[in-house]
């Protein structure tokens, strides 16, 4: 396919490396034909997202904390000035300190719950904000979770309470801009080897886990990820909002291992 999304302007916030799945989202979209921009933390991630930007021809790049409101509102402001209005945002942030997402999820602190919940969920609800102010003619917003949301998972702890959160507000957000024609939707990626996946504890038993037990015994690609956020995206995606739509080879649909690894 091609030009699936031409004419079509976007925000992607949360690009760290090229193995990221925010990457492979950016990538596909801008394959289909959109015009990107994109978010970045800090200086030593400008340095990795800039040649990423530059190789889908996007030179539209700017500094957003998601937890600091004057470094935002600038971010939207730019992005106002630019382009006037935005088809779509890809939020793909989260984070909570390495250190709680090991242990018991009872010991978890009063700090990186807080933390967790600001950076990983209500930073959706602060972006979507803006970004729907710009979609005057209706749109889509974007975000990423994990099944981590729904069951335990080890070394998931506060994320995935804080997932829990960010698929909850997917609804409620949905059902505010609905009325604007403005979707709002989460893709739920299975276990992929990235930096934030790194982080969390077990990473290489949970991604083999997943590879043996689903359906499809095969864990996603960038590619399969990105195809599911372009169809959301797209006009083919017109009557789909309030959804979590699984990109996880059928892993959530199962409730045991399969036999032969029983």
């Amino acid at each position: 396919m091609a030009d699936l999304l031409k004419g079509k302007r976007g925000l992607v916030m949360g690009v760290s490396n090229e193995r990221s799945i925010a990457w492979g989202i950016a990538r596909t979209c801008a394959a289909e034909g959109a015009e990107l921009a994109f978010t970045y933390q800090d200086e030593n991630l400008l340095k990795r997202v800039g040649p990423l930007a530059d190789s889908v021809g996007s030179d539209i790049l700017l500094p957003a904390d998601v937890s600091d409101d004057a470094a935002m509102d600038a971010a939207f402001e730019s992005l106002a000035a630019r382009w006037g209005q935005l088809d779509f945002l890809v939020h793909a942030i989260a984070f909570s300190d390495k250190a709680e997402l090991h242990g018991r999820f009872k010991d978890t602190s009063r700090e990186n719950f807080t933390n967790t919940l600001l950076i990983s969920c209500y930073s959706f609800i602060d972006a979507a904000r803006r970004a729907s102010a710009m979609m005057p003619e209706g749109g889509t917003l974007l975000t990423l979770t994990f099944l981590g949301s729904r069951r335990v998972m080890p070394f998931y702890n506060t994320m995935g309470v804080a997932k829990a959160a960010l698929e909850s507000s997917v609804r409620y957000l949905a059902n505010d801009l609905g009325p604007d024609g403005i979707r709002v939707n989460a893709v739920s990626p299975g276990p992929m080897k990235t930096l934030a996946g790194a982080a969390i504890g077990g990473a290489r038993r949970t991604f083999r886990q997943s590879e043996l037990n689903s359906p499809l015994r095969a864990n996603p690609t960038q590619e399969a990820v990105g195809g599911t956020a372009a169809f959301l995206i797209s006009d083919y995606g017109a009557a789909t909002s309030g959804e979590i739509i699984h990109v996880d080879g059928g892993y959530h649909a199962v409730g045991m291992p399969q036999p032969e690894n029983i």
